[in-house]
């Protein structure tokens, strides 16, 4: 089997665990046989001393189409 690892970033208004959340989810809608996620970092924008975005920087990993388990 071979897995193609692509980076993205999420985001928020609610946390971290939602900006993963969306990451994962948006990518499921052009990526298929998602197999793993891996969360790098979390960063936010600060407003007035206050979390006004959340953002994660993840790898999501997908089976590449015609490829077998070994």
């Amino acid at each position: 089997m071979t897995v193609k690892v692509l980076e993205l970033v999420g985001e928020s208004k609610n946390s971290w665990q939602e900006a993963v959340q969306n990451a994962v989810e948006d990518a499921n809608k052009t990526i298929r046989n998602i197999t793993g996620v891996e969360v790098l970092n979390n960063t936010a924008n600060v407003q007035n001393g206050k979390i006004v975005e959340y953002k994660s920087n993840v790898q999501i990993a997908f089976k590449v189409d015609g490829t077998t388990e070994s």
